[in-house]
């Protein structure tokens, strides 16, 4: 099979690590790629978003199937544009219909979703520019500290957790009148605040038949200790330990039925991943969002994980046939590290050359916002690269990750240093 893998991350480096194993996958192209998936797959300049341009491609290559990585072309609906076009319609895209793509594209939409399927999740209100009075009046009737998150895409930049009132206001103010996240924050969902401990669950799913996949814990701040912006995530943890066999029989009876019961029965066509991002509030899980594609760097700990044939997996996905499918799981724990710019998730540099890389031993680099230029290897991207080791617990796979990273040099490179530290009290 020619395989066509859309995105540029740490987490498509990591589905091309996946993919190229499979006896199956003959020829691999990622659009547009990174330094890290050319040395493994052939690199196409594209945007996941120009459907024209991936179609001529996918015709010209003999593409077999698409698998989409990042959100923007499930949210933009390329699943709907191969389905429509008699050229392209029998080719399986690894990704959900544009309906379901509305999960993540749409936090409004995705709460509904939710309340119309008892799933269990915060309380809230949506509003917009002509009600943003309400929203402060609505403000008024929750407890500190206040979650207001943008109804659309925002590059897992859209949500402020803030704890003063007066902030919360002209921040709800900001986001709606002054498009704080542009056309993201048209809309603005405010929820009541759940006290806990996150993590992550990973499905698989053909609209009927589902896969649960190995759970994870991300880390968003950029800061130790969980201080600091938001970003994409810097670094990432599977299993996680508290996860034990009566919580995750929990997630799977009040969170995963209902919502793939939910897509079939509100005939969504929905054939890729659903990522499920969880909080555990006193043994209770609840939903805080719903994404439709893998996260990244979860991915970069999820997917090493899994011993079985991926590729194999996604035709029986396509087929309709997933319950034929059993996969295999490394019972060990997998810890990864991101390493980021200087400065990022603000301004930062580009085209600083990385040296250290051909040093790794007993760990996998998954690059993200790399480029390849005349010096090697540079930096072109926030977030650079992730360190992924193995170990009987996540405290023996950090510490194998993070004695990996500090081979690895750039200027001004940057990596949290505390991960995994609030899971030792689960050992």
């Amino acid at each position: 099979m020619n395989i066509l893998l859309l995105g540029s991350g740490g987490r498509e480096h990591a589905f091309a690590h996946k993919l190229i194993q499979s006896p199956q996958c003959d020829n691999l192209f990622v659009a547009p790629g990174n330094a890290g998936t050319a040395a493994i797959a052939k690199n196409l300049d594209l945007s996941v978003t120009n459907f024209q341009a991936i179609k001529d491609t996918v015709l010209t290559h003999q593409i077999n199937m698409v698998v989409v990585g990042p959100e923007d072309p499930l949210v933009n609906g390329i699943y709907d544009y191969f389905l429509k076009d008699d050229l392209l319609k029998d080719i399986p895209v690894i990704g959900p219909s544009k309906e379901g793509a509305q999960l993540e594209g749409s936090k409004d939409y995705a709460k509904q979703f939710m309340f119309r399927h008892n799933i269990p999740t915060a309380a809230y209100e949506s509003f917009t520019a002509a009600t943003v009075e309400k929203g402060h009046d609505f403000l008024e009737t929750l407890n500190p500290p206040y979650v207001l998150k943008a109804d659309g895409l925002a590059a897992g930049k859209g949500v402020l957790i803030i704890n003063d009132l007066t902030e919360a206001k002209e921040e709800l103010t900001n986001m709606l009148t002054n498009k704080k996240f542009g056309e993201a924050s048209t809309t603005v969902v405010i929820e009541e605040f759940l006290d806990g401990i996150e993590l992550s669950v990973f499905v698989l799913t053909d609209g009927k038949n589902y896969i649960t996949l190995p759970t994870a814990k991300d880390y968003k701040r950029i800061g130790e200790g969980d201080t600091g912006l938001n970003t994409g995530g810097m670094g990432a943890v599977s299993p996680v330990p508290f996860a034990d066999e009566a919580f995750m029989l929990k997630i799977e009876n009040e969170i995963v039925k209902p919502t793939v019961n939910g897509l079939n029965k509100e005939d969504i066509d929905y054939k890729g991943f659903i990522f499920i991002g969880l909080i555990n509030v006193d043994g209770q899980p609840k939903v805080i969002e719903y994404n439709v594609r893998m996260g990244d760097p979860e991915t970069e700990v999820v997917l090493p994980r899994i011993e079985s044939d991926l590729l194999e997996a996604f035709v029986k996905l396509s087929q309709g046939k997933l319950n034929d499918i059993t996969l295999t799981i490394n019972p060990d724990t997998a810890a990864t590290v991101m390493a980021v710019s200087g400065g990022y998730p603000k301004a930062y540099n580009k085209g600083l050359a990385i040296s250290g890389l051909a040093d790794i031993k007993d760990s996998i680099v998954f690059q993200a916002g790399t480029a390849q230029d005349s010096n090697g290897i540079v930096t072109s991207g926030g977030r650079v690269l992730a360190v992924t080791s193995f170990g009987k617990n996540h405290k023996e796979a950090l510490k194998k990750s993070y004695q990996n990273i500090e081979n690895i040099k750039f200027d001004r490179m940057y990596y949290r240093k505390d991960l995994g530290l609030d899971l030792d009290k689960y050992l």
